[in-house]
């Protein structure tokens, strides 16, 4: 692989941490963001700053100009950026009538609006040198919605539908645009899931209390008993980034608990979604 350019969001941890680390192990420069690299993470803002090929950036993902200083940054030193990877989210679990404008408005800031900061301010390079990838880490709740994570689920199909649209706007252009899905990981964002703020609903709903606890239960039993690795969806990504512009697949799936069905989901939406754009007049965009 030539040498290439890549931002990656949220790597103070979990997938964007073992990604950053991983694509330049292959000698790509990486440009890591994360929040507070002189508070709260001084400690992995050195450890991974001190990697080959790795600069640590202090970026405020909900915050427009810090996007932008960030990326002018980037491209003042280097002349471009030939991959984005939106990989910081944030999980945020709980009966959905429970959730408060702002919740929502919060979670919606980091898992959709911040990858579209990132974005919108990386396209006109990638446009004017007509090469370029983005990849975005959306997840099996991109596809379909489960119950009482229904709020992150909708942050994450939001994510979904713009990467989709996006994916067939830009092809013709020169740039890819990739989703990758994960299912349930041990990571750090599992540990530090929020939960919502008006308590004063839950009385109403007394009678399904429980399921709740019993999805928790579920899902870290089977992590314990499938033993997921985070580390495959960094090498998912890696894969995607050494694949050939123009034949990365818009969707990959990295779940070994609920893969095969978001797998089936996919192929059935992809089967129907070219008549989709035929219909309306834009079979074109499909070669």
């Amino acid at each position: 692989m030539s040498k290439k350019i890549v931002l990656i969001t949220g790597t103070n941890s979990g997938f964007g941490w073992l990604t950053a680390q991983s694509v330049a192990a292959l000698g790509h420069q990486v440009y890591a963001t994360m929040r507070d690299t002189k508070g709260k993470n001084a400690e992995k803002a050195e450890a991974l700053g001190a990697v080959a090929n790795v600069t640590v950036l202090d970026v405020t993902l909900t915050d427009d100009e810090s996007v932008k200083q960030a990326i002018d940054k980037i491209i003042a030193k280097e002349g471009t950026i030939d991959v984005l990877v939106n990989n910081a989210g944030v999980s945020m679990n709980g009966v959905a009538e429970s959730f408060t404008t702002a919740d929502v408005q919060a979670i919606f800031d980091v898992n959709v609006f911040a990858p579209w900061r990132f974005i919108k301010q990386v396209l006109p390079a990638m446009r004017k040198q007509q090469d370029g990838l983005i990849i975005n880490i959306t997840s099996g709740f991109g596809r379909v919605s489960f119950p009482f994570a229904t709020i992150y689920a909708g942050s994450k199909f939001g994510l979904e539908g713009i990467s989709e649209g996006l994916h067939y706007e830009l092809k013709r252009l020169g740039i890819d645009v990739a989703i990758v899905e994960p299912g349930a990981f041990p990571t750090e964002m599992q540990q530090k899931t929020q939960y919502a703020s008006d308590q004063s609903v839950f009385e109403g709903y007394s009678s399904i209390a429980d399921i709740p606890n019993k999805m928790v239960a579920a899902v870290t039993g089977h992590i314990q008993s499938e033993n997921p690795n985070p580390q495959d969806v960094a090498d998912a990504i890696v894969k995607l980034i050494d694949t050939e512009k123009g034949k990365r697949p818009l969707r990959t799936v990295v779940d070994r608990i609920t893969g095969e069905y978001i797998k089936a989901a996919n192929q059935a939406v992809a089967e129907q979604f070219g008549k989709g754009l035929t219909v309306f007049g834009m079979a074109e965009l499909l070669n």
